[in-house]
């Protein structure tokens, strides 16, 4: 049995609480949580003991691996103890909010040889999965543009909660939603962050409400501009309003949250691909994290993708403040 312990049980974590549960030889052990009507909660509906101290947790219990569903910034402590215990970590976004963090962490991982997983659950989308194809196949040739969006009714619901307190997030849309386009761009494309200015406005609330990006991102050697608009007081609830447009030399593929048109050579075809349900995207990264810490698959949301997004997130709050292009270096070795 693949012993799983959740850190953080708030609806998100509770819910992967329940779809690991659920999972052919999984089981859901133990649990942590600062609040106590969480951990009476978890207590009551696994009959498995809830901590209020992660540490204690994973001293006291016998586990194989840790789901972490708590605020971002307390994503970095947490993650090194599970693995400093030789546990599996799968984070959920963004993977921390430090790129140093994030690099120390992959090393970590790869010194005691554990799985370390962040939960973009966009590549298991069918409608993501369908674009990477489409440009991995060539078929509008090299990319060279990329441009993306994504808006959500946010700061309504988060402006009293911990999402608004940068304490604990961190950063406010850009880290929370804005982070699934921004690994979309960017797994889409195969590419890797080059440099990035930005404009962020917080709209008077002390964390990020409206971000805009100028990107350049490496693929295999090439260039591909990049322009990225994020809100945070959009209209979209409570899913996000998206969309990904990328040129490339001899096509284009756009995509309006619903519909895929692929246009090459002055033909344009359109598709329709199912639209998954959250939980049953949820269900298969949690799926491929337990087989890929069995060792019994590839991991699809390795770490250094969410290294990725996170060098990214923080160069662009870097070029809000000072006014100024950042230049990003990210070394995967």
């Amino acid at each position: 049995m693949f012993r799983v312990a959740a850190i953080g049980l708030g609806d998100l974590g509770m819910l992967e609480c329940r779809l690991f549960d659920e999972l052919e030889g999984v089981s859901i052990v133990a649990g942590a949580d600062p609040n106590p009507d969480a951990r009476d909660h978890f207590e009551w509906e696994f009959d498995a003991p809830a901590y209020e101290d992660v540490d204690d947790l994973l001293d006291s219990e016998f586990l194989d691996a840790v789901t972490i569903v708590s605020p971002h910034t307390l994503h970095f402590d947490q993650a090194l103890a599970a693995i400093e215990h030789g546990l599996h970590v799968h984070l959920e976004k963004p993977m921390v909010t430090d790129f140093g963090g994030a690099q120390a962490l992959i090393h970590r991982a790869e010194e005691y040889d554990v799985t370390l997983a962040v939960g973009y659950q966009r590549h298991f989308d069918p409608r993501f999965i369908e674009i990477r194809r489409l440009i991995d196949e060539g078929r509008i040739g090299d990319p060279h543009m990329v441009i993306c969006h994504l808006e959500q009714q946010w700061i309504r619901w988060t402006k009293d909660q911990w999402r608004a307190d940068p304490s604990l997030s961190g950063g406010g849309q850009l880290y929370d939603s804005g982070s699934h386009i921004l690994d979309a761009m960017l797994w889409c494309t195969r590419s890797t962050p080059v440099s990035v200015a930005a404009a962020i406005d917080d709209q008077e609330y002390d964390v990020d409400v409206n971000s805009a990006l100028a990107v350049v991102l490496d693929r295999e050697g090439s260039r591909i501009t990049g322009s990225v608009g994020v809100s945070g007081d959009g209209q979209s609830i409570p899913d996000p309003g998206e969309s990904l447009r990328i040129l490339g030399t001899d096509g284009m593929i756009s995509y309006d949250g619903e519909t895929i048109e692929l246009t090459e050579h002055g033909m344009t075809y359109k598709t329709t691909p199912r639209v998954p349900e959250f939980e049953e995207l949820t269900t298969k990264k949690l799926r491929n994290f337990v087989d890929a810490a069995r060792d019994e698959a590839d991991l699809l949301i390795p770490a250094e993708d969410g290294l990725k997004v996170i060098a990214l997130t923080e160069a662009a709050y870097e070029s809000a403040t000072t006014g100024h292009r950042v230049n990003i270096d990210i070394d995967l070795d």
